[in-house]
């Protein structure tokens, strides 16, 4: 994949940047998030280096965040140029080499304001992020994408382990307050992200 020239600042410490991936046919997303403790590149695909430094800015990065092991992307190359650790579940990473790798564990708070929580059911070692500042964002793998024609929706079921429990599992992202969703795959939900997920886990229960 080329790098990408630009990103988009959704709020003062969130950007994404993205591009259509031709080898899974679907537009992939990537997030950066601003903490006290420098700054989380989540998912990560090529960026030009005078966006990534724009980006960045006078911030340290403090690592790479791997929300899936279908998602590594660019994350050794990210990891290596900032000599930056990589923060995952270790299942995402077992036919992959990490240069530093830091395994996380469910509701593990990886930084002042920023949680890793456990997905069952999606894809291998998946994880969601929640993000506490700015009115409260989860940054989901690949278990909800936004993109047309299926719209704000599950992955679908055959790229899951098994959805039902998917489905289960992501009622736990309800304990925390966001007013919006990111995703890996599809556009943002910038606001009522908490009512949304609500609204569709609702529909398929009923």
């Amino acid at each position: 994949m080329q790098p990408v020239s630009d990103f988009d600042r959704i709020a003062s410490n969130i950007a994404i940047w993205h591009e259509y991936d031709s080898a899974v046919k679907a537009e992939v997303y990537s997030t950066c998030l601003g903490t006290p403790d420098g700054t989380y590149l989540i998912d990560p695909i090529p960026l030009e280096s005078e966006a990534l430094y724009e980006l960045i800015g006078p911030n340290s990065v403090a690592g790479i965040i791997v929300t899936s092991g279908n998602h590594h992307r660019a994350s050794a190359k990210f990891a290596e140029k900032f000599s930056a650790p990589v923060f995952g579940r270790t299942e995402a990473f077992l036919n992959k080499a990490a240069r530093e790798l830091k395994s996380v564990t469910d509701r593990e708070e990886i930084s002042e304001g920023l949680r890793a929580i456990g997905v069952q059911g999606a894809g291998e070692g998946e994880i969601a992020l929640y993000y506490a500042p700015e009115g409260g964002a989860l940054i989901i793998g690949d278990a909800l994408i936004n993109f047309e024609p299926y719209g704000f929706t599950f992955l679908p079921a055959k790229y899951c382990s098994n959805q039902k429990q998917m489905r289960r599992s992501l009622r736990r992202l309800l304990d925390y307050k966001a007013e919006r969703i990111l995703f890996a795959h599809g556009a943002p939900i910038l606001s009522q992200g908490s009512e949304r997920l609500r609204d569709l886990l609702d529909s398929q229960d009923g």
